[in-house]
């Protein structure tokens, strides 16, 4: 009995797979006579099986049979009826429910887990088509409303929130190993597998990266970078659907879970990269990793961000100008902690940067500095100021000493006479001790200037002092009428003057 049976398995396996293909979401309907039996002989695994699972796919093989029981010719086959029995979802939100059915669920996915693991024979497209059906149906799927509520707040402090973990994970665990083993094994010809996992299927898994949960992040990071490196035909679409996720995130919504991770991802890509860099590549970097400073949550992904932008710059050194000029049309004016980042990010361009592209854009650049320099947030104005610890700085800054130090030397001086807090004084006492080292004719040059220029300040404001007390004055003369303004002076309280007043 069992012998005519296998021998009919080829013929009926490839009837039902052409009939999946025709219709991918039914599966037959009538249980085989082995697994009948095997219902009889055990109530709960009938219960359990007749309530959840479909019958097996390949007529005459029973899923719950261990791969260890059938004959190797067979096993391919048995490992398409355990994927189609895997196509059924539960729901987890009530742990309750279907208890047996989702253990017998789990038992089967190890199995296939396992039987992939174990270097199995070349899959066959069928093989194939099931596996990325079953992933697809347990993996891809729309997120609670929850997961999209807890992010209206999302913001400097998102690193403090709580992740949400999905209840469901002790089966998307197993389905996310299945598919990274499914992905890499050697058993796998890409030639077969491009036409299953094509570009909705990597559409979709990245899609997934919106997933609150950082288990499945980390599961969905290393199944990706993995596609990317074996399925070389999806490269340039898969760069294309990270850009717009970048684009998305910064330009509409700013929210988005798995920056970091694509970032991440993007990082190992970008040291793959051929020198000289394509036009392409460099337009990425300018469109969208550079416009990802913008951001609040900016603290996030930081450290994955500023390591692809010097993954960049150590390919094409010429591009170093460009990230710069990026860093200070984006600069935070109000966030002191974006500003930290800013700064620490700029002080490991300028280590790699080369003399040529450094005069392109030092007078902007130390313009902004100037200012930090004299930020009322001492971690700022210590930041800044440590710039000058770094001997590749300093030597940038010597070559160029008669266009930078003008620039600066005001905020030092400024720094020096009225900063409040004590390290930073003693941080731009050094600096300045350093500059009349490197040309202390030069600094003699700019304290002078900053001298004269404090005058010419100091008169303004006199002026303008005599200019209000005069208007003041005459303010005081005027009786008050109805087409009368009010002007309110610190000194002299409330004054009213005619409208007439301010056309003179």
């Amino acid at each position: 009995m069992w012998k005519q049976i296998l021998n009919k398995l080829p013929r009926k396996s490839q009837k039902t797979d052409q009939d999946s293909q025709r219709n991918p979401s039914s599966g037959p309907n009538v249980p085989s006579q082995a697994t009948v039996r095997a219902n009889a002989a055990n109530p709960a695994i009938k219960r359990a099986s007749a309530a959840v699972f479909p019958a097996s796919v390949i007529a005459g093989i029973e899923p719950l049979q261990a791969f260890k029981d059938v004959p190797s010719s067979e096993k391919m086959n048995l490992f398409i009826s355990k994927l189609s029995l895997c196509c059924v979802v539960f729901d987890f939100t009530d742990p309750t429910k279907n208890i047996q059915e989702k253990e017998l669920k789990r038992a089967t996915l190890l199995e296939l887990l396992d039987f992939v693991s174990q270097s199995p024979p070349k899959f066959s497209e069928p093989a194939i088509l099931a596996s990325s059906k079953m992933c697809s149906i347990n993996l891809f799927r729309v997120f609670p409303p929850n997961y999209r509520l807890s992010n209206k707040s999302a913001g400097e402090n998102d690193n403090d929130d709580e992740p949400m973990f999905d209840p469901a994970w002790s089966h998307l665990q197993i389905v996310y190993d299945f598919l990274l083993k499914f992905v890499t094994s050697t058993s796998l010809e890409v030639k077969v597998a491009k036409k299953y996992i094509d570009h909705s299927f990597i559409l979709r898994i990245i899609d997934l990266f919106d997933s609150e949960d950082p288990r499945e992040r980390d599961c969905l990071k290393a199944i990706l970078h993995r596609i990317y490196g074996k399925f070389m035909v999806h490269r340039p679409f898969l760069r294309k659907c990270i850009s717009n996720v970048f684009y998305r995130f910064v330009f509409e919504t700013e929210k988005h879970n798995g920056i970091s991770e694509l970032l991440e991802i993007f990082g190992s890509v970008i040291t793959g990269f051929a020198i000289p860099l394509k036009e392409e590549h460099k337009i990425f970097l300018w469109r969208a990793l550079v416009p990802l400073h913008k951001p609040k949550s900016l603290g996030i992904y930081f450290q994955q961000l500023s390591y692809c932008v010097t993954q960049f710059i150590e390919k094409d050194p010429k591009l170093a100008s460009v990230v710069i000029h990026g860093l200070l049309k984006y600069w935070p004016i109000t966030n002191s902690q974006k500003e930290l980042m800013f700064l620490g990010e700029l002080e490991e361009i300028l280590e790699v940067i080369n003399m040529t592209e450094f005069q392109k854009i030092m007078v902007p650049l130390f313009q902004r500095i100037r200012n930090s320099i004299n930020s009322y947030h001492f971690q700022v104005a210590e930041r800044a100021l440590f710039l000058w610890n770094n001997d590749q700085i300093v030597n940038l800054i010597a070559h160029n000493r008669q266009i930078i130090l003008p620039i600066v030397f005001p905020a030092l001086e400024t720094n020096a006479q009225n900063h409040w807090n004590h390290s930073v004084l003693n941080l731009t006492l050094n600096v300045r001790k350093m500059l009349a080292e490197m040309d202390d004719a030069l600094v003699l040059t700019c304290i002078s200037n900053c001298r004269e220029e404090q005058e010419r300040m100091n008169l303004v404001v006199e002026k303008r002092k005599e200019t209000w007390e005069r208007l003041e004055n005459r303010a005081s003369l005027q009786p008050v009428s109805g087409n009368t303004a009010v002007l309110f002076s610190p000194t002299k309280g409330w004054r009213s003057v005619s409208l007439h007043m301010y056309l003179l």
